[in-house]
């Protein structure tokens, strides 16, 4: 029996190569908003982070997520982004 390969994905603050599904991906879609994409299939760019509350303070003050989606972003974001990784 084959082994599955399981897809890596970089986190855009830590630089971690994890799993898929220990990432969030955040997605600009191509109406230019900006959401949590649970399933990771919403088309746009988009960009990964570790699901961990000390990154989502990290991305607050570096403005990383703004330049890696070339848009940006308001609170309301982040507060999404902080439920689905309590979940």
């Amino acid at each position: 029996m084959k082994n599955r390969k399981i897809p890596l994905r970089t986190c855009i603050i830590t630089k971690e190569r994890l799993p898929k599904k220990e990432l969030l991906r955040i997605v600009r879609t191509p109406d230019k908003e900006v959401v949590v994409d649970e399933t990771g299939k919403i088309n746009g760019r988009g960009a990964y982070i570790k699901k961990d509350i000390s990154i989502l303070d990290k991305i607050k003050n570096s403005n990383i997520l703004e330049q890696r989606l070339e848009c940006s972003i308001n609170d309301n974001l982040y507060e999404e982004i902080k439920k689905v990784i309590e979940k």
